[in-house]
């Protein structure tokens, strides 16, 4: 069983930063790609940034220049760090991991979700 648990959500005023990290726990054979979705209320769910083998990424153009996405495979980590946060940003933020486990294979794993409220 794969868990994602993440942390690093809250409030901030618009042009702060935050830093947001999701780490995975159980077995994990590989790890093909992890990154973050963000859903604001009202909204689909949008692709933040994606990482793939550990180190090819992509951002969506409203976040590009402003958040970066970090990965450590082994680790089983991924974070993202938000700077020049805007009132638009505001969203809950889900990591994933897409992943082979010994019992499974490659599937997409999801956290549970950490709030960002950006405030004017």
């Amino acid at each position: 069983q794969v868990t994602l648990v993440e942390s690093g959500g809250g409030l901030v005023q618009a042009g702060g930063s935050l830093r947001l990290s999701c780490a995975a726990s159980g077995i994990i054979r590989s790890i093909n790609s992890m990154g973050w979705y963000r859903q604001a209320p009202g909204k689909a769910r949008e692709l933040v940034a994606g990482i793939v083998s550990g180190d090819s990424t992509n951002y969506s153009d409203s976040v590009k220049g402003r958040f970066t996405i970090s990965g450590d495979n082994a680790k089983k980590t991924v974070s993202l760090q938000m700077n020049r946060l805007q009132p638009e940003d505001t969203a809950v933020y889900f990591c994933w991991i897409t992943a082979t486990t010994f019992t499974r294979g490659e599937y997409r794993y999801w956290g549970q979700g950490t709030q960002v409220t950006v405030s004017s």
